[in-house]
């Protein structure tokens, strides 16, 4: 089990344990519920086939029966007339065996196998979507915590400048150079600060919560990411059809190609009813006493038999029509579900590429944006130790500023976050990461 958490020092109760995105995933793959779940439907797939290759084996029956009998009484004068009693061995043994072998049964056996192997490599391939989905969800998890974690650096930052602002307002006011209004205002922009704090801590718990049980890790086991990791480690986007064509062969894809191909088999499943039934059949038993015989006879025998036996049900002709008419519409509405399935990849990856695009070309508009924010903060700070802007200015500044450093921190990984996305959709997303 200590695999599980690989390498991390010894769990205790309070103690930290900082996590890198690879291990998250990794640790995700190992120990979350729905893949584990999704790992046991794929050992029950593989036992279903085994179970419907096992209707090929002959069926075999041993059984025995001991009973007791009266004597024979017969009437031959008429309704209870004229009795006479034949006296009879009272007791008979029977003990014997019998087999039965499918030769032939409509191919139905045949096409159930093949259903159960098609059944088992959609379970292999849901069990692949799923590792997937959980992946871009601990990505997707990670990636948010670390974003609400620069937006606490920011905070922090900017809470010790305004305590420090505020300090010297105060100070500003003493000498009366500043009225009480700058002074609240000063005030309410730390309270500001402040809340904004508390709530993006609080906000951090519950991701870090919920990065926890994708993990499933224990409960009193406290985490933290690995911001010393650089996430920022992009590949170039390229080219849209690239990605179609990779979308069209992802799990999703597979998935309804597997299933198009289960209704189809289905389809000839439902028409072996039409065909007849062909077994082989034999039998061997000892039987006591020979009843084969009036009066019987008191000697143990043996009778064995052995022959191939033919049925056709009749009513199957008309009965089995509307099973195969069913089995007919199955496979247009599993058609039209995949292309329906086909239509939604191509929008996502569409939204995915061009979302993508948009983020990436943000990059120099919020670089220029900060540069901006950051002169416009130097000369209003100057103006405002001047006494030549109110306070209400430098504040405008500061809020600029401060969303201006988010924006930057924001946009890049949102940059990758969406590229994520994009190599998911298109069935691309590594094992690695």
């Amino acid at each position: 089990m200590a695999l599980l958490f690989l390498g991390f020092t010894t769990l205790q109760a309070q103690q930290v344990n900082s996590i890198s995105l690879h291990d998250a995933i990794k640790v995700a793959k190992e120990n979350n519920r729905n893949i584990l779940r999704s790992k046991l439907e794929v050992t029950l797939s593989e036992q279903n086939i085994k179970e419907n290759k096992e209707l090929r084996l002959p069926e075999i029956e041993l059984k025995g029966a001991y009973s007791r009998i009266t004597n024979i009484t017969e009437f031959k004068g008429g309704f209870l007339k004229d009795k006479e009693v034949t006296p009879a061995i009272p007791e008979i043994y029977e003990v014997g065996t019998t087999f039965k072998v499918p030769l032939y049964v409509g191919n139905k056996i045949n096409n159930a196998i093949k259903i159960a192997n098609y059944e088992s490599q959609i379970a292999q391939i849901k069990k692949e979507k799923i590792e997937k989905d959980i992946e871009l969800e601990v990505i997707g998890t990670y990636l948010g915590i670390y974003k609400m974690m620069e937006l606490q650096k920011i905070i922090d930052e900017n809470i010790k400048e305004e305590q420090n602002r505020l300090k010297e307002v105060q100070s500003l006011q003493k000498h009366g150079t500043v009225t009480k209004n700058e002074v609240l205002r000063a005030e309410l922009q730390l309270s500001d600060r402040e809340l904004n704090a508390l709530t993006n801590g609080k906000n951090i718990k519950i991701a870090l919560h919920d990065l926890k049980t994708l993990l499933q890790l224990p409960e009193q086991q406290e985490i933290a990411i690995d911001t010393t990791a650089n996430i920022d480690q992009m590949q170039g986007l390229d080219p849209y059809d690239m990605y179609l064509s990779q979308a069209m062969q992802n799990d999703q894809m597979r998935i309804s190609s597997q299933e198009i191909a289960v209704k189809k088999t289905e389809l000839k499943l439902a028409k072996g009813d039409f065909y007849p039934r062909v077994h082989l059949f034999g039998g061997y038993a000892f039987n006591y006493p020979n009843y084969k015989f009036f009066p019987p006879n008191p000697y143990l025998y043996t009778l064995g038999q052995i022959g191939i036996e033919a049925s056709f049900d009749i009513s199957g002709l008309y009965k089995n029509k509307t099973r195969v008419e069913i089995a007919s519409t199955r496979i247009k509405w599993q058609e039209m579900q995949s292309e329906i399935v086909k239509d939604r990849i191509q929008d996502e990856l569409f939204k995915n590429h061009t979302q993508y695009q948009e983020i990436v070309e943000k990059f120099k508009v919020v670089d220029k944006a900060l540069e901006l924010a950051n002169e416009n903060y130097r000369i209003v700070k100057l103006k405002y130790l001047n006494q030549l802007v109110l306070i209400t200015e430098m504040v405008d500044a500061d809020n600029a500023l401060l969303q201006a450093k988010y924006n930057k921190i924001s946009t890049r990984i949102d940059a990758v976050m969406k590229h994520y996305e994009l190599l998911r959709t298109a069935g691309m997303l590594p094992n690695e990461i």
